[in-house]
């Protein structure tokens, strides 16, 4: 979050120096740092361990975003009480399905699960049980929710994070990455356990579990729609042409990345996408005169951004993509009040209200009810408006009961506004 003061505001009153954190720092696993498990002999040993071990299972993944294409997996770390901590390479482990059948039922327990849960998936670990520290601390009114600062604030200590943004398809891996690693899942499950206590004390026990439960039932995303879309800086075309130009050099790009195995941003940043559309050379020289393609590694591919530009100005009129992707949501919020007045005066009072019941219960707003379904139920209320069949509105939109038990009410009474 941004802390630079707003514009012709007057300078804020400087703060007190924060008080030293007397918070432990962990700086290496309390077992010593285990051997990387590489190979299949490894991997059925820790399996074992897994198996005759109690309790929930602490699991992560690191990743390499940033520098490979996708959100593959390229470690994976497990600690379980009386197995020890596992530190598993699946790179040349690419099927985990024996670490999976060991856990059993037993819960897993993960920080924003949803981060990691599809790099596990894909290399056949799926959760039967789930305790997600990141959503519990959010449900307990936490004020910060990373790792680091729920760990510090609930158990104690403080943990070293300066990898997380590293590159983990590295081989071998720094041992200093791997006590990183190990000690990230060392205290997950205390910290589930403190996480646990104070949600029972609130009464929001059955909150977490329904929550997880829909993390579980959800499955994987659906692959995005129009991707291209999400290109840094798009807004500034203007045309349906240079739209097209710029998906077909998006497409040219990822298919390029892919092949490499690289994040498509080290192929060819976003800027320079948005700044040849707008440029529309003529021809290969003239490209190159664009500050990023006078890289040497652009240079050489230049023919194929060249080639790219040309295939989007050859598309059919009727072919280009519209300036903006059609749904079937409602329109931006910023648009309301001048289409439909009364569909803006009823999403009022329902933010009005979704935000009392929130500092009531000190959730988010956003984990009190999904803001894109509060959305589109005061865009197109359900007919007739009424509490029975707003109930049933939010259950189809994925709500879940404690959600509905704090909403239906405070909804209803905002649907009926003129």
């Amino acid at each position: 979050m941004s802390t630079e003061p707003t514009p012709g505001a007057e300078e804020p009153t400087p703060e007190a120096p924060a008080e030293e954190s007397t918070a432990v720092p962990l700086l290496a696993p309390r077992d010593g740092l285990p051997p990387v498990i590489e190979n299949s002999t490894q991997l059925v040993e820790y399996a074992e361990a897994l198996r005759s071990g109690t309790g929930p299972v602490a699991v992560d993944a690191e990743r390499a975003s940033g520098y490979r294409y996708g959100q593959r997996a390229y470690l994976v770390q497990l600690r379980r009480n009386g197995s020890g901590t596992g530190l598993v390479d699946p790179v040349p482990l690419p099927d985990l399905s024996g670490l999976q059948d060991a856990i059993g039922d037993a819960e897993w327990v993960l920080h924003a699960a949803n981060q990691d849960l599809p790099c596990l998936a894909e290399i056949g670990m799926v959760p039967r049980r789930l305790f997600d520290t990141e959503l519990a601390a959010r449900l307990a009114g936490l004020p910060r929710v990373g790792l680091g600062a729920v760990v510090e604030s609930l158990l104690g200590f403080s943990l070293q994070k300066g990898h997380s943004a590293a590159d983990w398809s590295t081989r071998p891996l720094p041992e200093e990455w791997l006590v990183y690693a190990a000690l990230d899942v060392e205290v997950l499950v205390d910290l589930r356990d403190a996480l646990a206590a104070i949600l029972e004390e609130q009464g929001k026990t059955e909150w977490a579990r329904q929550e997880f439960e829909a993390i579980l039932a959800a499955g994987p995303a659906a692959p995005r729609v129009d991707p291209w879309r999400r290109t840094s800086g798009v807004h500034g075309l203007r045309s349906r042409r240079q739209l097209g130009m710029l998906r077909a050099l998006w497409e040219a790009r990822d298919e390029l990345a892919r092949r490499r195995d690289v994040a498509p941003g080290r192929v060819l940043p976003d800027s320079a996408m948005v700044s040849a559309v707008q440029a529309d050379p003529k021809n290969e020289g003239a490209l190159l005169e664009l500050p990023v393609f006078r890289g040497r590694a652009n240079r050489r591919l230049v023919a194929h951004w060249f080639q790219a530009l040309v295939r989007g100005k050859e598309i059919p009129e009727d072919e280009l993509p519209p300036h903006s992707r059609t749904g079937d949501g409602p329109p931006p919020v910023n648009r309301w009040a001048d289409r439909d007045p009364a569909a803006a005066t009823r999403l009022q009072a329902a933010r009005a209200g979704l935000a009392e019941v929130a500092e009531k219960h000190s959730v988010p707003v956003e984990n009190i009810v999904s803001p894109d379904l509060v959305r589109r139920l005061m865009w197109h209320p359900p007919e007739p408006r009424e509490r029975d069949t707003v109930v049933t509105a939010l259950r189809a939109g994925g709500a879940r009961e404690w959600q509905i038990g704090l909403t239906a009410d405070l909804l209803t009474d905002a649907a009926t506004r003129a």
